[in-house]
């Protein structure tokens, strides 16, 4: 099958995990800059989103700056040879200080997390 008649992935932690079921893959860390490339030369009917974790949205569309696009929803279980897929992966980590602010209608809030993320490009080779 002609890989560019396959749609790109785009994935978060658990939905990557699912796609690996079988085959042979390759996985590479990718800056901001060129996840955010790769987003942006395909059509946004050459794209599936395979997670729902709102989360990701804003880190795609709000810290990538990628123009919001309305990507079809589709739960993936193997990619296909020759598919490729950008991953948004979040991890958590406890605060080591957790300073109180007061929110803007005035209740207390503390900080007692820090979320990271980075993005990894994935393919199956076979």
């Amino acid at each position: 099958m002609d890989n560019r008649s396959l749609p790109l992935l785009l994935l978060d932690n658990s939905s990557m995990m699912s796609v690996l079921n079988q085959g042979t893959f390759k996985c590479y860390n990718l800056s901001f800059e060129e996840a955010k490339h790769i987003i942006e030369v395909h059509s946004e009917d050459d794209v599936l989103k395979c997670f729902a974790n709102m989360e990701i949205e804003t880190v795609i569309y709000d810290y990538l700056g990628i123009e919001k696009r309305d990507y079809t929803y589709k739960k993936i279980r193997n990619m296909r040879p020759g598919q490729d897929a950008v991953v948004f992966k979040l991890y958590v980590t406890p605060s080591e200080t957790q300073p109180v602010i007061a929110a803007d209608d005035g209740v207390e809030a503390k900080k007692i997390q820090n979320v990271y993320v980075y993005c990894q490009y994935l393919t199956r080779l076979e």
